[in-house]
C-alpha cells in the first residue's frame, strides 16, 4: 500500500491522562504528513473532555473499562472493523489492544514489540526504558512508531483549549499568580502534605496561588490551605476542566507539580514547571517537556532511589527520604 494513500488511520492509547497527552505529538506529526486523512482516536472513557475543538481529531471511540469492559472492547473491535481503517497506530502494550488491532482488518498496524500479539502487526518497534542519562523521553519512544512513515523530527505534546476554556479562567489571571497541583494517585510520586503545607507558607503573600486537581484532591487542597493559611490562596480543585486547568497553567508565573498528569498538561500548553521528583527519576523518559522547566530532586544518592516505575502505595524502606530530603529553598527560588 502506497504511504501517501492512508485516508483513515486510528491511534489507540487506553492509559492514564499522562500517557494521553505524551501520545499527542503522534497526531501533530500524523497531520503534517498526511493533512488529508481523518485521524480517529480510540481511549479510555472519562478522558475525551481533553481533546473537545481538537483541530486534526476526527472522532473518539471511547473504551469503558470500569464496567462489562470485554463487552465494550467487542463492541469497540465491531466499529473498527466496520470502518476499515488504512493504519492503525497501536501505543498500548497490552494483549486486550493488541487483539483489537490484529482483528481490525486494516491494511498497515503497528505497535511496540511489548506488545504480546505484535508479532502479528505489519511493523513493531522496540520500546525501551532504561534508567542511562541519554535515555528517550516517552514522545520520542512513541514518535518512533511512525518514523518510517514519516520521518525523524521532533514533535513537542500539545492541547488546544478553546477560546472558552481560556474565558472561563481568565477572571484568575488578573494579578501574578502560581499554581500548585499536590496530588498524585500514587503514594510514593506524591510531595507529602506537610511539605507543601511548608512551601505554601513560605510564598510571598503578595503572589496569588490556586490549587488545581480533581474533585478527588479538594479535601487535600483544602488541608493545605488551611494549615498554611497563606492570604490569597484558592482552592480550585475538582472546579475546572483538564483543558481549563492547562489553560491557566499557560500562563501562571509558575506551576509546581509532581511526577503526574498536571506536570504533562503543562508540557502540552508550554508553561512554565517545576516538577517535583520523589520516588521516580526524570530517566525513565516522562520528564517535564516545557522551555522553563526544572525537576527538583533529593541531593542525596538515596540507594533504592528509583523504587519503580509507577511509584508505590507507601515507601518499600519506611522513610520516604527521597521526598523527606528535598530542599524547599529549591522551590521558592523559582518564584
Amino acid at each position: 500500500m502506497q504511504h501517501n494513500s492512508f485516508q483513515k488511520i486510528l491511534v489507540i492509547q487506553t492509559a492514564s491522562i499522562g500517557d494521553v497527552v505524551l501520545m499527542t505529538p503522534v497526531l501533530e506529526k500524523l497531520h503534517v504528513h498526511y493533512p488529508h486523512a481523518k485521524i480517529d482516536l480510540l481511549m479510555k472513557a472519562g478522558f475525551e473532555t481533553l481533546f473537545v475543538d481538537h483541530p486534526f481529531v476526527n472522532s473518539i471511540l471511547l473504551w469503558e473499562k470500569s464496567k462489562d469492559k470485554y463487552k465494550h472492547l467487542r463492541l469497540l473491535l465491531k466499529e473498527t472493523r466496520k470502518t476499515s481503517y488504512d493504519l492503525i497506530i497501536n501505543l498500548q502494550r497490552f494483549f486486550s489492544t493488541g487483539l483489537l488491532t490484529i482483528l481490525s482488518g486494516a491494511s498497515v498496524t503497528i505497535g511496540f514489540d511489548k506488545n504480546p500479539l505484535s508479532l502479528f502487526f505489519s511493523k513493531r518497534i522496540k520500546h525501551l526504558i532504561t534508567l542511562e542519562k541519554a535515555a528517550l523521553h516517552e514522545v520520542d519512544r512513541n514518535l518512533s512508531l511512525i518514523e518510517p512513515l514519516t520521518d525523524n523530527k521532533k514533535h513537542a505534546p500539545k492541547l488546544y483549549p478553546s477560546k472558552h476554556d481560556y474565558a472561563k479562567v481568565s477572571p484568575f489571571k488578573t494579578k501574578s499568580y502560581v499554581c500548585l497541583a499536590p496530588a498524585s494517585l500514587w503514594f510514593t510520586k506524591q510531595f507529602p502534605t506537610a511539605r507543601w503545607i511548608e512551601f505554601l507558607s513560605a510564598i510571598p503573600a503578595d503572589i496569588h496561588v490556586y490549587m488545581l486537581g480533581s474533585k478527588a484532591d479538594i479535601k487535600l487542597c483544602d488541608e493545605i490551605l488551611d494549615k498554611a493559611k497563606h492570604p490569597n490562596s484558592l482552592n480550585l480543585a475538582g472546579k475546572l476542566s483538564l483543558l481549563e486547568s492547562a489553560a491557566l497553567m499557560r500562563d501562571a508565573r509558575m506551576n509546581y507539580v509532581n511526577d503526574s498528569a498536571p506536570m504533562h498538561l503543562c508540557s502540552s500548553v508550554n508553561a512554565p514547571t517545576t516538577a517535583i521528583y520523589c520516588s521516580t527519576v526524570p530517566a525513565f523518559g516522562f520528564g517535564p517537556l516545557s522551555d522553563d522547566s526544572v525537576v527538583v530532586e533529593s541531593p542525596k544518592q538515596l540507594s533504592c532511589r528509583p523504587c519503580g516505575l509507577h511509584g508505590h502505595r507507601s515507601c518499600p524502606e519506611k522513610h520516604f527520604d527521597c521526598a523527606h530530603s528535598i530542599d524547599l529553598n529549591r522551590l521558592v527560588a523559582r518564584l
